[in-house]
């Protein structure tokens, strides 16, 4: 009798602490926002277009990684990756101009593509087995929430005794540390005999004449909108317009005294939540369509995020919001990546996905910028947060003409 494949590889274990220390530290830069302005007195759009900056060229960044794992070898892109971010959070440590942080977050950005999920999902994924896949891929995506539970509370934590320029050098040593699980990320070619035979130009002239191709491109703007707007400005947006915490109460009791605590600590809430929600989402993608499911976890962060701004905005709604949200935060992820697995094939996945991902990060950078810059005009949050609302229910609608059927190569 055959042994099934192990869903827990070496592959996937060292896949899964790179990505928790590449989006631990990602993950935290929303709570520098404050600091940084206050010490150069920079208005709030200036460290928001260095973040926008960074998510954008990790956008351009990914399908770069991603032909390079696969021309080069993937160890190659990713130590690689793991230099140029240790080297961007070096030379931002530096910077005392908001132009500076700008293009040294250009590294960072190219980092975190480098060390995040186009190059290690696409590793994990061909190193599965076919019935394991889309749970391989759940677990490595949720070992980047795992990441964010940490990686804010950390950093807001050694603000506490440390500089900020402080935290980005420890920061840029950590990615450093964690290549050390390197020699087990040795995956072998899982890809049909059929796939190696067809060229990239072919495979990515197939996707580019798929019209659901097109449509996942454009769903997951949104994903990137939110996401980058809500790690970016969240902290900030709870530390100025939420209600106080009360003495006594039970958060105070937690040593959550201040808003500024309880933005980081969302930030992490949201990481937590989202380590369920993104291994429900792998395990729903092996037995529902994956396109409905996208399409309800779009939806149902647009009525989240819509229902949070409607009702005062107090200590309680924030971890409520935190939570949901949470669940459905990176559940597009292996959904996605599964989705452009299943319709194109494995050969090619890290370059393929890394091309929606760069839709992705556009959203990322309007969400990151656009909330800098309206906040400066109008004083709030209010008005970028109603965007990302409007664009969640465009990707919930665009999702659903999307064929799941492989198409042959013309």
């Amino acid at each position: 009798m055959q042994r099934s494949a192990p869903l827990i590889t070496p592959v996937l274990v060292a896949g899964c602490a790179i990505l928790m220390m590449s989006f631990a530290i990602r993950a935290s830069f929303g709570v520098f926002q404050i600091p940084i302005a206050e010490e150069f007195d920079w208005p709030r759009a200036e460290f928001s277009l260095a973040i926008a900056i960074q998510n954008l060229a990790w956008g351009i960044g990914q399908p770069l990684f991603g032909a390079m794992a696969e021309r080069l070898g993937d160890r190659r892109a990713i130590i690689l990756g793991a230099l140029t971010y240790a080297a961007g959070l070096v030379l931002s440590s530096f910077a005392v101009s908001p132009q500076a942080h700008q293009l040294y977050e250009v590294l960072v950005g190219f980092g975190i593509a480098g060390t995040g999920f186009g190059v290690i999902l696409a590793v994990v994924g061909r190193a599965s087995s076919d019935e394991n896949r889309s749970m391989s891929l759940a677990i490595a995506t949720a070992a980047g929430s795992a990441g964010q539970v940490f990686g804010a509370p950390v950093a807001e934590w050694m603000l506490g005794f440390l500089s900020w320029q402080s935290v980005f050098l420890v920061f840029a040593a950590a990615i450093l540390a964690v290549l050390a699980v390197l020699p087990l990320m040795r995956a072998p070619d899982l890809a049909s005999r059929a796939e190696p035979e067809e060229s990239m130009g072919a495979i990515l002239g197939k996707a580019f004449r798929d019209p659901s191709y097109t449509l996942i491109f454009l769903g997951f703007f949104s994903c990137g909108y939110q996401l980058g707007f809500i790690t970016a400005h969240f902290p900030a947006l709870v530390t100025e317009m939420c209600g106080p915490i009360q003495p006594g109460g039970v958060l105070h009791g937690m040593g959550i005294t201040t808003t500024s605590t309880l933005g980081a600590v969302a930030i992490s809430l949201i990481g937590l939540a989202n380590i369920g929600g993104t291994l429900m989402a792998g395990w729903l993608g092996k037995h529902y369509s994956r396109k409905n499911l996208l399409a309800g976890i779009y939806a149902a962060r647009t009525l989240i995020a819509a229902a949070f701004m409607l009702t005062p905005i107090t200590p309680g709604t924030v971890l409520l919001f935190s939570v949901a949200m949470g669940a459905l935060w990176l559940a597009t992820v292996p959904l996605t990546s599964g989705l452009v697995a299943h319709l194109y094939g494995l050969r090619y996945m890290g370059t393929l996905y890394g091309i929606v991902f760069f839709s992705h990060q556009l959203g990322s950078f309007l969400g990151v910028w656009l909330g800098g810059r309206l906040y400066d005009v109008t004083g709030d949050y209010t008005l970028v947060w109603w965007i990302g609302v409007g664009v969640g229910a465009f990707s919930a609608l665009v999702h659903l003409p999307i064929r799941e059927r492989r198409l042959a190569v013309a």
